[in-house]
């Protein structure tokens, strides 16, 4: 990132902001919901994904650290084992489905071409983008659908962080409400954890120095986004969602142009 004019870094320090809201507001999409706009501004996966991966770990840790203190608090008082946030059996689903898709996407998007990762970046986010903009999202009352999302999800997790879309919609069928966002948290764990060891043993630079700015930026947006992950608990958000696809979608579409027209 060292070419990069000021605005630029600035426009990036304000998508790490998003980024931390949007992982801690929803439990998911803090990729999905960054990487297109990070992209336009440099076409390079391999910069923004150990980041990314970094600040996930980081903050999903003190998130399930914070809840599995306040559930034990709350089982304290009221002698109520579903106080806990996290669906342990869920997990117990998932990721022996994704994890060898994982790895097969791991080690894709270490050896692709940047534009072939971003390419494949930009269409899937188009996809999902439409998903919200028409109120469609992914769903499935089949198990073995379920099953092919979750594989599906792991192999489109190694490759670039943004599977969301693909599993939530089965974990959401599977988990409470209460428990969906900190459920997912510990499997985004186990996964990025899996995708930054992949990067070092294949001597991709975790861009440390980078991190000393842009967790700053992630922790303000995580603090906002932990105030709206109780408003989104009793609320429907769907509009939000259907805006969010609209701008994803105009800037997923000006990617995939700007790859294929070379410019």
């Amino acid at each position: 990132m060292a070419d990069l004019q000021v605005w630029e870094y600035a426009c990036i320090g304000l998508l790490f902001v998003w980024s931390g809201f949007v992982r801690s507001g929803l439990g998911f999409g803090g990729a999905v919901l960054t990487l297109p706009f990070l992209l336009i501004l440099l076409n390079a996966p391999l910069v923004f994904l150990p980041i990314i991966s970094v600040h996930l770990l980081f903050f999903s840790a003190l998130t399930i650290a914070l809840a599995k203190w306040e559930g034990r608090r709350r089982r304290e008082a009221s002698q109520d084992p579903s106080a806990d946030t996290v669906n342990w059996a869920f997990l117990r689903y998932a990721l022996p489905l994704m994890l060898v898709p994982k790895l097969i996407g791991v080690a894709g998007v270490i050896t692709l071409p940047a534009d072939v990762v971003s390419g494949f970046i930009f269409t899937l986010v188009s996809v999902y983008a439409l998903s919200y903009i028409l109120n469609r999202p992914f769903r499935s009352g089949s198990r073995r659908i379920d099953a092919l999302f979750m594989v599906i999800g792991g192999y489109v997790s190694g490759t670039s962080l943004i599977a969301a879309p693909l599993v939530v919609p089965v974990a959401a069928s599977r988990v409470r409400r209460e428990q969906l966002r900190d459920t997912l948290f510990v499997l985004w764990f186990v996964l990025v954890g899996i995708k930054l060891a992949a990067f070092v043993i294949g001597g991709v630079d975790l861009q440390w120095v980078h991190h000393l700015w842009l967790l700053p930026c992630a922790a303000v947006g995580h603090v906002l986004g932990l105030r709206f992950h109780r408003y989104t608990l009793r609320a429907e958000t769907s509009v939000f969602f259907r805006v969010l696809g609209g701008g994803l979608l105009v800037v997923s579409l000006a990617g995939l142009a700007r790859i294929l027209l070379g410019y």
